[in-house]
């Protein structure tokens, strides 16, 4: 058991490779699953965050474009059309199972300054006792933060961190934190759990995800940010959104960071 059973508030963040197909259109079942454990969560008693990436990817597909934009405007307007298309499905599958959803756009600017910060806990707070569940993503049209850095990980960790949350759920598109690139060494050996972040945990985490931008370098440091405030990090696979509740049962999904002890 990694920590303790019980109602919890919980920060969700999924990647663009969890979002879409290879072809780069949205993977609707994928997030329709997702919203059905999303929604059962809340349904018995947990609060739920969802940070989600995946807008340009989604709004280059939508523009037929056949790929992500190569220039930062480009990258900019995919965001602002994918934006759309995301919270349109969101809101849709979301509202079958009766969860009232809200959309967040912010930068991290915003999570430095303190009365930018007040504001931003106060949001979420009256959101979640509305019962709603807060979607998450940095405003793409005016920071280019996230699209050039992937930093939505390091976001879902702040956000995670003001929020006071009880777990960050990181979903990507392998199976966790691995001792070397399994794409490039047969004989990589998932690491299950991680007491520590240090220098060798670091040096290990490297590569970009399929079509996501961050690597595992974002999701370590995320995880660091996370840990460091107490909140303890899984980082597994998205494919199955079902494993999320083998997570909150202590079983051994995807790779474990242990929160620093306050």
């Amino acid at each position: 058991m990694f920590y303790e059973k019980g109602k919890k508030r919980i920060v969700v963040k999924v990647g663009t490779s969890t979002l879409t197909h290879q072809t780069g259109k949205t993977n609707i079942a994928r997030i329709a699953k997702l919203a059905s454990v999303l929604s059962d969560l809340k349904n018995a008693g947990h609060e739920i965050i969802l940070v989600s990436s995946g807008a340009i990817g989604v709004g280059a597909g939508k523009l037929r474009l056949g790929g992500k934009p190569s220039t930062t405007k480009g990258l900019q307007a995919a965001a602002a059309v994918g934006q759309c298309e995301l919270m349109f499905l969101y809101d849709k599958l979301f509202s079958e199972y009766g969860v009232v959803v809200s959309q967040l756009l912010f930068t991290s600017d915003e999570l430095y300054n303190e009365e930018s910060k007040k504001h931003l806990v106060d949001t979420f707070n009256q959101l979640l006792e509305y019962d709603c569940l807060p979607i998450v993503n940095e405003n793409d049209s005016i920071s280019v933060e996230e699209l050039l850095n992937g930093d939505n990980d390091c976001l879902s960790a702040r956000v995670a961190e003001i929020t006071n949350s009880d777990l960050l759920i990181l979903l990507t598109d392998t199976d966790g934190l691995y001792d070397s690139n399994p794409a490039e060494n047969p004989d990589a050996q998932l690491i299950q759990q991680v007491d520590e972040i240090n220098d060798d945990i670091r040096s290990i985490a490297g590569g970009a995800g399929k079509k996501g931008t961050g690597g595992f370098v974002t999701k370590v440091k995320a995880a660091e940010i996370a840990v460091s405030a107490g909140i303890p990090v899984v980082i597994m696979n998205g494919s199955k959104p079902t494993d999320i509740y083998k997570v909150l049962d202590g079983k051994a999904i995807g790779t474990f960071f242990k929160a620093v002890e306050k």
